[in-house]
């Protein structure tokens, strides 16, 4: 397949999600990345969600159009090996992304003495090198302590790992980055980023640190509301729930127009003195607006609500779970080209997302299937570290590498 990356290469020694994000959407857009694990499998070979038989359906969703060699990587014979791969020759290669940096073999300045232009990207937990997770970094930051119901006393976790998402795509920046400036200066890199730090950072540039700051107050939990503006659950006459953003002034209208509720808005402005035309002071009133706009839907089924609405031009959307908007949203079937219904082996026919990024100038690409743990094994070993034939049957008699699916045909 090409993409916009096409001839990159570059490995990827990681667990968890961020990078092995960052290496999936490199080769999305048309990047070799080539990850490698430790034999039988590293702390994501089996992470949940898994399929009855174990298969994980994580590994297969992170690993789509990799590349996946397994190596004993307690070896000093295996080691040589990865570091081999990693500062192989090529203008395109020398990029290496990491949260598996081990000092005196896997960092960067480990790696550069055999690579002068070497690029490695390590995302450390956080700036002291401490293990991080996103279920650790959002209770330091306090998100827990501003989501959940109003009124709610406990913290609330969030299902979401907003910030390893967010740390996956800035490892792909600080990588495109860096690789930008070696094509014009030939010079390496050694790039190092925490989670904790994209966290904190995001903060800052949402103002929640301003704010904390300047007011010395926690900001509050807000249910379903959207902060800062009007935005609200409604259940609808069937049981079914919606949320209903009126966020600018054309949506806040369009809302109380198609709800018939524009006298009790004004009536609710009259006796406050405050103007609803501004976000701010709709969400100061938003539960005498949501009382107001509560009947409305409260005597429609969704399917009338969603017919009005959409006429109206609102703001809206369904409350779902994944089952239903599977079978409900065609943005998550072949009817949205970022989608293709593929079998992936040991865990059946499901739908597969490819790059959500369109480019004029390359077609879009299909989706490729995570390949079985150490699969391209010895095509890495003889194409990219350039090991002879039986170099390579050596190692995988002496165990030092290993492909499942190649031990299982010998068998």
């Amino acid at each position: 397949m090409t993409g916009i990356l096409n001839g990159m290469r570059v490995v990827e020694g990681s667990a968890f999600v961020a990078v092995p994000l960052a290496g999936m959407t490199l080769a999305q857009m048309g990047a070799e990345v080539i990850r490698f694990d430790r034999i039988g499998g590293g702390l994501d070979a089996g992470r949940w969600p898994v399929a009855p038989n174990g298969e994980s359906y994580f590994w297969a969703g992170m690993n789509k159009g990799k590349k996946s060699v397994a190596v004993d990587m307690k070896s000093r014979e295996g080691r040589e090996l990865i570091s081999r791969i990693i500062t192989a020759p090529g203008q395109d290669a020398g990029l290496f992304i990491t949260n598996l940096a081990v000092k005196g073999w896997l960092d960067h300045e480990t790696l550069s003495s055999q690579r002068e232009d070497m690029i490695t990207v390590t995302l450390k937990g956080d700036r002291h090198g401490n293990p991080q997770v996103d279920y650790t970094v959002n209770p330091m930051l306090g998100i827990p302590e501003m989501t959940g119901p109003e009124g709610h006393d406990a913290p609330v976790a969030h299902a979401l790992p907003a910030w390893d998402i967010a740390a996956g795509h800035v490892v792909v920046q600080a990588l495109l980055a860096a690789e930008r400036h070696r094509l014009r200066t030939g010079a390496g890199q050694g790039v190092d980023l925490s989670l904790k730090d994209v966290a904190a950072a995001t903060l800052g540039h949402l103002g929640l640190l301003g704010e904390a700051t300047m007011t010395g107050r926690a900001r509050p939990k807000a249910g379903n509301a959207l902060y800062g503006a009007y935005g609200h659950d409604f259940l609808c006459a069937d049981g079914k729930r919606v949320m209903v953003i009126g966020l600018t002034e054309r949506q806040w209208k369009g809302l109380v127009k198609v709800t018939g509720t524009e006298a009790a808005m004004q009536r609710l402005a009259s006796a406050t003195g405050k103007n609803l035309a501004d976000e701010g002071v709709r969400f100061a009133l938003r539960h005498d607006i949501t009382e107001i706009l509560k009947p409305w839907f409260a005597y429609r089924p969704r399917v009338v609500v969603a017919r009005e609405l959409d006429a109206a031009g609102v703001t809206w959307a369904p409350f779902r779970t994944v089952p239903e908007a599977l079978a409900e949203d065609p943005d998550l079937s072949e009817d949205n080209p970022m989608f293709k219904l593929m079998d992936q082996p040991g865990l059946g026919r499901f739908p597969v997302p490819g790059s959500p990024v369109n480019y004029t100038g390359f077609a879009r690409q299909e989706p490729a299937p995570a390949a079985h743990l150490g699969a391209q094994t010895e095509e890495v070993l003889s194409e990219v570290a350039g090991l002879t034939d039986t170099e390579i049957q050596q190692l995988f008699d002496r165990g030092v590498v290993q492909d499942i699916g190649r031990r299982k045909t010998a068998a």
